[in-house]
């Protein structure tokens, strides 16, 4: 692509869905994206259009002036952005818990489940996809969330755990000073298709999980 897309395109491109990518639009502005390297028309019925890594970074990287911006270490919650964001630990502003909140993270992970079935090349759900690996943050606390685990509340005390980033690419860092809380956070991880690996802090003695997505 070497044109920034119209003012319509960047419309379309902003409202869709944050985690599925998936569009809504006139066919003529989808087509548009399509032709564009922007977006795809899944080849199954009902044949909805998605973005691809391309149109995804470019939601990302040129964000419109009057969206708010999203941090990816600690993502607001919902209720701050109108828009869905797991639950990573420690925020300031905790979204409201409740039957509405688990549809939500439900809606999401399944939503995330479908996106790793049409871009993992081999249609593969048992492993994270491309929108993970740069969504590294929200992707595991997306898996956290959606298992019921516990995230931690902003006052600092008490028990939850908190995913963060970390130097090293493509790992997070996952806190719960709960022992057995601590390895049922890391099981999770395994079975939503992350390595996982249990340290030890070097000056605390307390124990964090390292996770990676998986590639095979």
């Amino acid at each position: 692509m070497t044109r920034p897309p119209t003012a319509a395109q960047r419309r379309v491109i902003d409202a869709a869905d944050p985690v599925t990518g998936r569009l809504r639009g006139t066919e003529y502005q989808l087509a548009a994206l399509v032709k564009r390297g922007l977006a795809f028309r899944h080849p199954r019925p009902p044949h909805d259009h998605f973005l691809t890594p391309t149109g995804h970074r470019i939601r990302e990287e040129a964000p419109r002036r009057d969206t708010p911006a999203v941090t990816e270490v600690a993502p607001a919650s919902a209720g701050a952005t109108g828009v869905f964001a797991a639950r990573v630990g420690g925020e300031e502003e905790i979204p409201a818990a409740g039957p509405a909140r688990t549809r939500e993270v439900h809606s999401a992970w399944q939503g995330l489940l479908e996106l790793r079935r049409m871009t993992n090349t081999d249609g593969a759900m048992d492993r994270p996809c491309g929108w993970e690996r740069t969504h590294l943050v929200q992707a595991a606390a997306l898996a956290l969330e959606a298992a019921g685990h516990r995230p931690a509340d902003g006052g600092g005390s008490g028990g939850g755990y908190r995913v963060r980033a970390t130097p090293q690419p493509e790992a997070v860092a996952v806190r719960e000073p709960d022992g057995d809380a601590l390895r049922a956070c890391a099981a999770t991880l395994e079975k939503a298709g992350w390595q996982v690996g249990e340290h030890t802090e070097p000056r605390t003695g307390a124990r964090y999980l390292l996770a990676s997505p998986r590639r095979t």
